[in-house]
């Protein structure tokens, strides 16, 4: 159940929020009260946000979203970084010098520049929530997904460095590890892959954006106020820790 009021006023930027996760997050921040922009390779959005086409693993193209975000909407108050690819289901040894560096540029890349491109401006005001989409893989790995999983551990140890960097500024730096998540990015892995993701999941199915969502806005909001550098699990049972 959303809170009509919780963002009023705020205003937040959410990469990847064209589709899955990214457009959940997008739309549960306009319902409460945000005005949002997204960031994605094919511009789009829940219709209030403002779109936005850019590559997160480009610094140049993030900077450029950020300016204009904040010029159009106001200052940053919170960035959630969704966007992200799967890469191809692959044994390690298949593993290309390409597929690897394609991964970790959109997965990895992508979160720092967009980290570093908001946090003057929120430690300069006093304010600011950054959310960052991990996965499960991060923590446990999965098999044929060694980038995957390497670029999301990236993620999760650098909120916990940003989250500690900031932490007496305001500016509080979270991260999510979701389990597999009913979302278009699933379209780009093997069947075997996703049965075995779904298989080691407790509850027995895929999470929805929108349970992703629910957690997401809290941690961008200013009830989160006690926690940073954290990862929070929402995996069906799969983590417990």
């Amino acid at each position: 159940m959303a809170n009509d009021y919780r963002f009023s006023g705020r205003v937040a930027l959410v990469t990847g929020g064209g589709s899955g996760i990214g457009a959940a997050v997008a739309s549960r921040l306009l319902a409460e009260g945000a005005r949002v922009a997204t960031l994605d390779l094919h511009p789009g959005g829940p219709e209030g946000s403002l779109a936005i086409a850019g590559d997160v693993s480009s610094s140049a193209d993030v900077n450029a979203a950020v300016a204009r975000a904040e010029r159009e909407l106001g200052p940053l108050d919170v960035l959630v970084c969704s966007a992200g690819i799967p890469g191809a289901s692959l044994r390690t040894v298949e593993v290309t010098d390409e597929e690897w560096r394609r991964v970790l540029a959109v997965n990895a890349d992508g979160v720092f520049f967009c980290n570093r491109a908001v946090l003057p401006g929120m430690v300069e005001r006093g304010y600011g929530r950054i959310v960052n989409v991990a996965s499960i893989a991060g923590k446990e790995g999965n098999p044929m997904a060694a980038a995957y999983s390497a670029a999301k551990a990236a993620v999760i140890a650098l909120t916990k460095a940003i989250g500690k960097d900031v932490a007496r500024t305001g500016v509080l730096v979270n991260c999510i590890a979701p389990a597999v998540i009913a979302t278009p990015i699933l379209d780009g892995l093997s069947q075997e892959h996703i049965e075995y993701m779904v298989e080691r999941i407790p509850m027995g199915r895929m999470g929805t954006p929108e349970e992703v969502a629910a957690l997401v806005c809290w941690l961008a909001s200013e009830e989160c106020s006690f926690s940073t550098g954290a990862t929070y699990d929402i995996s069906g049972g799969r983590a417990v820790y």
